[in-house]
């Protein structure tokens, strides 16, 4: 059986996403599969994976909306939990590319009630375009990035399990890099799909409710590690209090077996 599922919230941005495959086609441990959890209906994707699927040495399934309908992120990460063959699954997003021991740091670290929670650089302006244009990986490698415009640099600093000089206290789960077991996922009904505004939905409130049932949290800092592409921010104030608001309810309610979920109840 595939250890590590790994889930890519994709959307209308192919040639990051060409980016993140080429990362992962050099990645230590291939013991994983690729899905696509695009929240769109793009006949540009499902055509370059038609045509280049065969290039990659790991399995890929594609997943996607019948129309695009909006944010739904949630609603395609649901789909995509269902459609899963790993134990384990792995969360990143379209515009994280990640590092070639970002598997291995996962199957290393993976155990029972348990919530893995890695965090991201920053690329900065210049770098990113750099990879854009070129469509290239390379400035990852080596010192690059330590010298490149990006911020949070020291957490491109990869130790693997050889130290633990560098901690993390328990700070928030990223939706752009985490991982859990399969199972912990459908024991609190998956993501909550009544969130359809960017942030929070998909990490705040996954991370409540998997805590409220008792699954407990491990840093990936310098373990799993992934390189985020700079880009303006493209979620509004507005739509992230709505979105907290929504949370302060169901947090009174204590639903964490969401309703609006995998299953609907």
């Amino acid at each position: 059986m595939i250890k590590i599922s790994i889930i890519i919230s994709y959307y209308k941005a192919l040639d990051n996403l060409k980016l993140i495959l080429k990362a992962l086609n050099h990645q230590s441990s291939r013991d994983f599969e690729a899905i696509i959890s695009e929240d769109d209906n793009n006949d540009e994707t499902i055509q370059f994976l038609k045509e280049h699927r065969k290039d990659y040495n790991f399995s890929i399934l594609h997943v996607n909306q019948e129309v695009d309908d909006g944010f739904r992120k949630n609603q395609m990460l649901n789909k995509s939990i269902k459609a899963s063959n790993g134990e384990t699954l792995v969360f990143i997003d379209g515009d994280c590319i990640p590092h070639k021991h970002f598997v291995k740091a996962y199957i290393e670290n993976v155990q029972d009630n348990v919530m893995l929670k890695g965090r991201r650089v920053m690329l900065g302006e210049k770098i990113t375009e750099n990879i854009q244009k070129n469509k290239t990986i390379e400035p990852l490698k080596g010192l690059s990035v330590f010298f490149s415009d990006s911020g949070k640099k020291k957490e491109a600093i990869y130790l693997g399990n050889k130290s633990l000089l560098l901690t993390m206290k328990d700070k928030g789960l990223l939706g752009c890099n985490w991982g859990i077991q399969k199972k912990h996922l459908i024991d609190v009904n998956g993501f909550d799909e009544d969130y359809i505004r960017a942030a929070v939905g998909e990490d705040t409130d996954i991370e409540w409710r998997l805590k409220r049932n008792g699954i407990g949290s491990k840093s990936m800092k310098n373990k799993a590690i992934v390189y985020h592409l700079h880009h303006e921010r493209s979620y509004s104030n507005e739509g992230v209090e709505k979105n907290r608001e929504l949370l302060r309810e169901k947090l009174k309610a204590d639903n964490f077996v969401c309703l609006n979920g995998l299953e609907k109840r």
